[in-house]
């Protein structure tokens, strides 16, 4: 551990320092030219699976109010929209045809990565005894992760009156961080749907391990791990029209309050988590007395591991085809947008086998 100046006392249990005193990767640092090689081991086919649902679903806002399906709209060209535009309107000569749009994106409307920056944590990383709002690492709230004082400067609710400008970054710990790793290695399935359907059953630490077991599936350090639980198809099947009661009532999802699942986290070195529902864990958690952290295992995960999450991928073709042909492990390939300062991203994850 090497200590930092942002930080006189880290959380029990993490990572901070473990990487240097200014690391912003966590444990992608454990995603090695041999963990790429270890996945490129695992391709005997050379089948490819595309692990992205469409981005503009699951469509409306049920899942979470605050994220919107994106908005596409073309660009402007001398006055007029840049969609079908004939250049023979400015040029008479000219017989180009010129289409070009922009998107308006909740960058985590969809299949999705987290960034460390997307949830900290109050903690008083200086021992004053006055905790603060702290990230990975101990970067600081309001000094490496910035946005607006007013709500005037969040949201979009009129475009024409956008400012041509950004409101928040994250300066450190950015989802371009992330992206600069390249995000290949080995992944390995884990099929919960195989074992309990679209029942909801919040996974802990002994079902978990009971799952492994019965499926002979082994997870290294610097290893990626997927959860398939069916809710993406589900999803789909909804076709952009998700029932809330349904979505709230259905499929697995890890049981973020177990202690001993955490520590199994921590102590399995894996580098990524990553499943086809909401959130990973059970949201909202399970009742805990006392002040605690409303996502555990986000918690956890991006604020004292410094473990990525990847959230609502289409993981159910890949698994369809893994358990038929008895494997689990694939090659997987998943860089985030390199856009400096997102705290989360849409990403187009391949697998291949």
């Amino acid at each position: 551990m090497t200590q930092s100046t942002r930080w006189k006392q880290r959380p029990e249990g993490s990572t901070w320092g473990d990487f240097g005193p200014d690391d912003q990767c966590g444990r992608m640092n454990l995603l090695t030219p041999d963990k790429v090689l270890q996945g490129m081991q695992e391709v005997r086919e050379g089948l490819t699976f595309n692990l992205s649902l469409p981005l503009d679903f699951p469509g409306g806002n049920v899942l979470n109010p605050r994220r919107l399906p994106p908005v596409l709209r073309p660009t402007l060209r001398n006055g007029r929209a840049n969609m079908n535009y004939q250049l023979r309107c400015d040029e008479p000569s000219c017989t180009d045809v010129i289409s070009d749009d922009l998107v308006v994106m909740h960058l985590q409307y969809s299949t999705q990565w987290d960034s460390l920056a997307h949830v900290g944590s109050v903690f008083d990383a200086q021992g004053t005894g006055e905790p603060q709002a702290v990230y990975y690492n101990g970067f600081r709230a309001g000094i490496d992760v910035t946005g607006p004082a007013s709500a005037a400067g969040a949201g979009i609710f009129d475009f024409a009156k956008v400012p041509r400008e950004s409101t928040s970054g994250a300066n450190k710990l950015g989802i371009e961080n992330m992206s600069e790793r390249c995000v290949q290695g080995r992944a390995v399935m884990v099929d919960l749907h195989a074992h309990v359907g679209r029942e909801r059953v919040l996974i802990d630490y002994d079902r978990l391990q009971d799952i492994l077991k019965k499926d002979a599936v082994e997870i290294e350090p610097g290893d990626m791990v997927c959860l398939h639980t069916g809710f993406a198809e589900m999803i789909l099947e909804m076709n952009r029209q998700p029932d809330a009661h349904r979505l709230e009532n259905s499929c697995a999802a890890l049981e973020g309050r177990d202690p001993r699942l955490l520590q199994w986290i921590t102590d399995s070195g894996l580098v990524a988590l990553i499943a086809d529902n909401y959130a990973v864990e059970a949201h909202p958690a399970s009742s805990h007395p006392g002040s605690c952290a409303a996502l555990p295992l986000h918690e956890h995960c991006l604020f004292k591991l410094g473990v990525h999450l990847g959230e609502i991928w289409h993981l159910t073709p890949l698994a369809s085809w893994l358990r038929a042909h008895g494997r689990n492990r694939f090659l997987l390939t998943a860089p985030p947008l390199r856009l400096p300062g997102a705290v989360g991203s849409p990403v187009t994850p391949i697998a291949t086998v």
